[in-house]
């Protein structure tokens, strides 16, 4: 575990510089973080993350992803499971953007723990352990970043030594159940 930098300054200097590239392409040209930028473009999450955000992404580098289990990573990468693979990718970006900083001031603030709601809409908490920022997600997920405010042109990158699983939900089958009870409804006579 490496320890996020603990110099405010060195934090205000990273976030003054405003790099040209975009928290996807950040992943793209980061040697860690290859099969993230692969998992953002096999998702369609590309385009997303290159607009004007700003986003928080905790990134997991690829150590983190080859610390999934097989299967999971498997199924994740199938096409036809796209719309799972989002959430999981989902699951690591905030809206706004998030320093460090802004995470201790908020561990503290929160009496040792605090939560974020991601774009995929489920909570991840954080805490702090030896200095260093933990973020869990559910079902046991969690990591610590190792390098922080990464600063891009449309928000804030810190890399994560894990990969954090939301509780994956099925494509709505929403359409399908209101289909299948249109007959019924429509075989129901009007009083």
């Amino acid at each position: 575990m490496l320890a996020v930098p603990a110099s405010a300054m060195a934090d205000e200097v990273a976030a003054e510089e405003a790099p040209d590239s975009t928290v996807a392409e950040a992943a793209s040209f980061n040697p860690d973080l290859t099969t993230l930028s692969k998992a953002l473009t096999a998702a369609g999450l590309e385009d997303t993350l290159n607009g004007a955000g700003p986003f928080t992404v905790f990134a997991p580098t690829d150590a983190a992803f080859a610390a999934v289990p097989e299967a999971m990573t498997a199924f994740l990468m199938d096409p036809l499971n796209k719309a799972s693979l989002a959430q999981v990718l989902t699951y690591h970006v905030v809206p706004g953007k998030v320093t460090a900083e802004d995470l201790y001031k908020k561990i503290k603030a929160g009496g040792g723990t605090a939560k974020l709601t991601t774009v995929e809409g489920q909570e991840i908490s954080f805490t702090e352990v030896q200095g260093n920022i933990k973020v869990d997600g559910t079902m046991g997920s969690t990591g610590y970043i190792t390098q922080g405010d990464l600063a891009q042109s449309n928000g804030v990158v810190h890399v994560l030594n894990g990969v954090l699983i939301p509780t994956i939900t099925p494509p709505s089958a929403e359409p399908a159940a209101a289909d299948a009870a249109a007959p019924a409804a429509e075989a129901t006579p009007a009083s």
